[in-house]
């Protein structure tokens, strides 16, 4: 199994427009081939990043979505939507899960 967290580096005022652009991902998510299961977290403390996180069937499937044409349109939708909800980055973290139950 093969783990994505996507930190976003998201100002506050920003975080309500960006949890409801994922909230629609989530169910596009589902239909992604080798993705088992997709995540938005939000923050308790609000000085600490919002999560994307993802699992994958392998890495080559994690990959597969990121080339995709899908993964690009969502991406340019959020370029689009910018000035609802500037970032100052992101950042990837992956994961090969050697243990899971």
């Amino acid at each position: 199994m093969f783990v994505v967290f996507n930190e976003l580096h998201v100002p506050k005022e920003g975080r309500a427009n960006v949890a409801s652009r994922f909230s629609e991902s989530a169910a596009k998510m589902r239909e992604v081939p080798g993705c088992l299961d997709f995540m938005f977290l939000n923050p308790e403390d609000e000085n600490e990043y919002q999560i994307v996180f993802t699992k994958w069937e392998s890495k080559e499937a994690y990959e597969a979505w990121v080339n995709s044409d899908a993964f690009k349109a969502a991406h340019r939708e959020r370029r689009a939507n910018l000035d609802k909800s500037p970032t100052s980055g992101n950042k990837i973290y992956t994961y090969v899960a050697e243990h899971h139950i």
